[in-house]
């Protein structure tokens, strides 16, 4: 079974429609935001246009009002936003998430401080983070650490992360190469 996991889409409509369209081709049914994905049209957009579950953990660019709000409104049954909706601007513990898919418990979040602390925790397979829009890996004792990229392609090329809970494998997809 595979996840996409997507950070820092940065309201780049068509760049995160070409990925949506990729995901859904690839049959791939949940997807993992670490966060920026920044307003709540944008969410909309997802949910138009891939029907499997998406979880969300905010990062520091999101409208997490005008997020948390359209959820509610709407009553998305696919869309499930991770920790709390902070009470102050600033607040980077908020959007702390984890899944079990496939046996293996995944983490993520935006900001690479608390990913880093989620991985020395020992509680995950495999922690994802966003915030510096750099394709990234590391090991932190026996848990990976991983930065997707950024989909919005700033700084860096476009990417997004697929991983095969069965295999184990990580592959980094470059949004202009893709088929």
């Amino acid at each position: 079974m595979k996840i996409a996991v997507i950070s820092d889409s940065h309201d780049n409509m068509p760049n995160l429609r070409k990925a949506l369209r990729w995901i859904e081709k690839e049959k791939i049914k949940t997807i993992l935001h670490c966060g920026d994905i920044c307003n709540s049209d944008t969410l909309w957009e997802m949910t138009a246009l891939f029907s499997g579950k998406i979880y969300i953990a905010f990062g520091n660019a999101d409208d997490r009002l005008g997020i948390t709000e359209l959820v509610k409104v709407k009553k998305f049954s696919n869309v499930f936003l991770c920790g709390e909706v902070p009470q102050r601007a600033g607040s980077r513990h908020s959007g702390i998430g984890e899944v079990v898919v496939g046996g293996k418990k995944i983490g993520f979040c935006h900001f690479p401080e608390i990913a880093r602390e989620m991985a020395e925790s020992g509680k995950y397979n495999i922690v994802f983070h966003g915030h510096t829009h750099k394709p990234w890996e590391s090991k932190v004792s026996h848990c990976r650490l991983v930065n997707p990229g950024n989909l919005a392609g700033l700084f860096y090329k476009a990417s997004f992360a697929v991983y095969d809970v069965e295999t184990e494998k990580l592959e980094l997809k470059i949004l202009e190469i893709l088929d």
